[in-house]
């Protein structure tokens, strides 16, 4: 069975005794880890508990398919229910875990499954899926609906809000990875170093604004058609140490919010009004580029841009191909598409 919005925060507080394994995963690692451990302390307070929590790396599944039914099998010492966890797995884990969902003896452990971003031809994800005693929850990165909740629900365990600003700055900041995001917001809320409001210039002076900065320089030239000021935003970015995979997502999420403007311009609102709709909203420096950008991204166009942002990430992860290749391939062609789709050249 296969979960997705309200009903995976649902179940994560309270795993359903019927689902005898819980496959998480995703492209979003930080947020894979985050869910196992939720669930794996819905068992357990203490993972690291050799008696009643134990760890198998996914490849040995491949060589010993039958333990992962004997550690699910297997009695604590001192008594209580058990956490199995299988970190890294793969398809070579479906024969395990299809043997292990087929069984008819009795098995009172947890067991949690960990793998990266599996396709839909996965047999590993269709196994879990397809079976009524197991549950797939996927892991995605946060977009702009989903992260200014993560930043709001992490920022108040310390008694901590965020002002309009200091959102904008965050969101354009963070988002590629769970765990990295609640990184920063931990180091954000020890730099505050008591309850109060967060503003732009804590954001500025505890994460700095250095790393979006560069990724907004490589996609607002990407979108606004500018090759020749791509290439050196790249190079720079490149150069820090940005990871190609989360400058394709924060183009993807450039490309989601430049969407839902189009949807409001669709509406009757004019390009400037239409960017003022967004939440949270874009940085003031910002937003006379990107209402340029609406008059450049026709709807359709803006469906291209997704397929070719969505297959960039999946070959730099699974070609083999050099990453930065690939991202600054992807990258040039929007940049391309937007200097030609303009009102008399509309087609690209």
């Amino acid at each position: 069975m296969k979960l997705t919005g309200a009903k995976v925060e649902a179940f994560l507080r309270a795993p359903g005794a019927d689902a005898r394994a819980i496959l998480v995963f995703g492209p979003d690692e930080g947020l894979v880890r985050e869910r196992a451990q939720i669930l794996a302390k819905t068992v357990i307070d203490d993972l690291n508990d050799p008696f009643r929590a134990v760890e198998i790396n996914g490849a040995d599944l491949k060589s010993d398919p039958a333990r992962l039914a004997d550690e699910a099998a297997a009695m604590a010492f001192g008594g209580g229910r058990r956490v199995v966890r299988v970190r890294q797995a793969s398809d070579s884990c479906a024969p395990a875990c299809e043997s292990f969902l087929e069984l008819d003896t009795p098995a009172d452990a947890l067991v949690v499954v960990e793998a990266d971003d599996l396709n839909p031809r996965s047999k590993l994800r269709k196994l879990f899926e397809t079976a009524k005693n197991a549950v797939a929850i996927p892991c995605y990165a946060d977009d702009m609906r989903s992260l200014p909740e993560v930043i709001r629900e992490t920022l108040a365990r310390f008694e901590l809000s965020v002002d309009r600003d200091a959102m904008a700055l965050l969101t354009q900041s963070l988002g590629s990875d769970r765990f990295v995001t609640r990184g920063e917001l931990e180091k954000l809320a020890l730099y505050m170093g008591a309850p109060g409001q967060v503003r732009e210039a804590d954001v500025r002076a505890c994460i700095g604004d250095n790393a979006a900065s560069g990724i907004d320089d490589v996609i607002y030239a990407a979108a606004g058609g500018d090759a020749a000021k791509l290439e050196t935003a790249l190079n720079r970015a490149y150069s820090e140490g940005h990871n190609p995979v989360v400058i394709v997502r924060s183009a993807q999420r450039h490309f989601q919010r430049l969407h839902l403007a189009r949807g409001a311009m669709a509406d009757g609102q004019s390009a400037a009004d239409a960017v003022k709709t967004l939440r949270p909203p874009i940085i003031f420096k910002l937003a006379d580029a990107f209402a340029r950008q609406l008059q450049t991204w026709s709807e359709a166009h803006l469906a291209r841009a997704f397929e070719i942002l969505s297959q960039a990430e999946i070959d730099c992860k699974t070609t083999g191909l050099p990453a930065e290749a690939v991202c600054g391939r992807a990258l040039l062609t929007l940049a391309q598409a937007a200097r030609a789709a303009t009102p008399s050249r509309g087609r690209w």
